[in-house]
């Protein structure tokens, strides 16, 4: 049998793109993940879709899994050879009882490997806008947990030393103990109106900072309501906040919107609104199937000569092409001589990465901006190939064969609906989480009323519709819905600046 091995990885804060590349790599090949509350569960994602995935998490006091049995489940995992990686919020070695259970796998002879991650205390204090150090303020500081082991109480903390030997104190895990904390660093020496900083879900868009002074904070947190996860920053440090927050000011921090394309196709557009601040939520309403008949489709593509144009009027539709030209064992050169015609610059973009560059992108990008150009170079005699979905709107096929033109149009996938999905968007909804769905297309809009029919209409109101075009938002709208925001031009980034510009206001 194989030799299993155990990662202990630290997943970060929470924001998904502060896991290491080291981290990733030891998802991207773990036969078992097994993670906790504060690893954000996006991170799953990295790894392979058969890998086993458990859930360990440990919510103020509620185990899910004693750590006891955690150490046992991480030795049991390896012993029978598999690659196993312990997901753990932030850095195992701080305050993540990581040294405990590396030491019960080494007493076990268990491999193991730890892969450092970004802490929660340094994430969140860049994230609220507060140098931890600062050369004009202090050169020192300190990590502290407010939840140590029951046996063991904060008054045991020198508090002396603490209070007046070090510059800046970073406490975990201490929203509950911080009027203990705020009474014994006032009592021995630290002024009371040191600045403290209370940051909530740091480096996710749920963040909230809240800056008081030792005096003030106990009774500015019950004010506000904040609640567990969250780091305390003390110090004089805080004082730069102000000056330096940078990520509570993108202009979609705080918003949340639920995307409804296939999640392959969404990474983009996902990673420009977070950019921008945002919380995005995928769960498709489409997914990509091949169509349930492919001799057609191999048949146009295994006489690619007899066509004196390829249409290709979305990524799915260059993904289906290219897949059968290799199964038919014929490659690029097959389009030799082929007016080659993108529908827009995302599907330019994706022929490009073929190594091909379309002859043609309409300005307008639509069907009906592509059968005006088409129309006014001439299209009679001409025989184009239109791979297309199975179901589409007729605009092109019919006006180039009303202008003399030969059109063979063999449906290269389909959009189905995914099912299991009701039940996560319904509780989104009802809750009033959301602040828009994003709709990239008239299908993702189609199959949501199909998973809730007139129930849709009951939760009208609970988020904004968003359209990515013109056709989009005339499907949204003859079902009786509205449309909050459609951009100028139909691309997913000129989506982005809408939204940008629609919160701006």
């Amino acid at each position: 049998m194989a030799s299993g091995k155990v990662y202990l990885v630290g997943a970060g804060p929470g924001d998904p793109g502060l896991l290491t590349l080291k981290g990733q790599q030891c998802l991207e090949l773990a036969d078992v993940v097994i993670y906790d509350y504060l690893a954000n569960p996006l991170l799953l994602g990295y790894a392979p879709s058969d890998a086993e995935k458990i859930y360990v998490g440990k919510v103020r006091g509620n185990h899910h899994l004693p750590q006891e049995e955690t150490n046992a489940l991480l030795a049991e995992k390896a012993a029978a050879g598999l690659q196993v990686v312990r997901l753990k919020g932030g850095d195992p070695y701080i305050f993540g009882r990581g040294g405990e259970e590396a030491a019960y796998l080494q007493e076990r002879d268990i491999p193991f490997e730890v892969i450092p991650g970004v802490t929660a205390g340094f994430a969140a204090a860049a994230y609220a806008g507060i140098p931890l150090t600062h050369r004009d303020v202090t050169t020192s500081l300190a990590l502290l947990t407010g939840h140590e082991r029951p046996e063991r109480k904060l008054s045991s903390l020198d508090w002396e030393k603490l209070a007046t030997g070090l510059g800046t104190l970073i406490f975990y895990m201490g929203l509950s103990n911080l009027k203990l904390i705020s009474e014994q660093l006032v009592k021995h020496g630290r002024s009371p109106q040191t600045p403290v900083a209370v940051v909530q879900w740091a480096t996710l868009p749920r963040q909230r900072t809240l800056v008081g002074t030792l005096e003030t904070i106990v009774a500015d947190v019950a004010r506000e309501g904040l609640e567990p996860p969250a780091v305390i920053v003390i110090g004089d440090v805080v004082k730069y906040r102000e000056e330096l927050r940078w990520y509570d000011n993108l202009p979609l921090f705080g918003k949340r919107f639920l995307i409804t394309r296939p999640r392959a196709q969404a990474a983009d557009f996902v990673q420009k609104l977070q950019q921008q601040g945002a919380e995005t939520i995928c769960i498709p309403t489409i997914e990509i199937a091949p169509p349930d008949d492919l001799r057609p489709f191999d048949e146009a593509v295994q006489k690619l000569t007899d066509f004196d144009s390829l249409i290709l009027t979305s990524v799915n539709g260059v993904e289906a092409f290219f897949e059968r030209l290799t199964a038919n064992k014929l490659d690029v050169r097959s389009l030799a001589g082929i007016q080659l015609i993108a529908v827009g610059p995302k599907t330019a973009e994706a022929i490009a990465q073929r190594g091909l560059r379309p002859d043609l992108v309409p300005a307008r990008y639509q069907a009906e901006g592509l059968v005006e150009e088409l129309l006014a170079a001439g299209v009679e005699g001409h025989r184009f190939l239109y791979p297309r979905a199975k179901v589409v709107r007729p605009v092109l096929i019919e006006a180039l064969k009303k202008a003399g033109a030969e059109v063979i149009a063999p449906e290269a996938y389909q959009n189905v609906r995914p099912t299991g999905k009701e039940d996560m968007i319904r509780h989104l909804l009802s809750e009033g989480e959301l602040d828009a769905i994003c709709f990239s297309s008239s299908s993702t809009f189609d199959n949501l009323l199909a998973m809730f029919g007139d129930e849709l209409k009951k939760l009208q109101g609970r988020a904004e519709f968003f359209s990515i075009g013109p056709i989009t938002s005339e499907t949204i709208r003859k079902n009786g819905f509205e449309v909050a925001l459609e951009p100028g031009k139909s691309t997913l980034d000129d989506l982005v600046a809408a939204m940008v510009q629609y919160y701006q206001q």
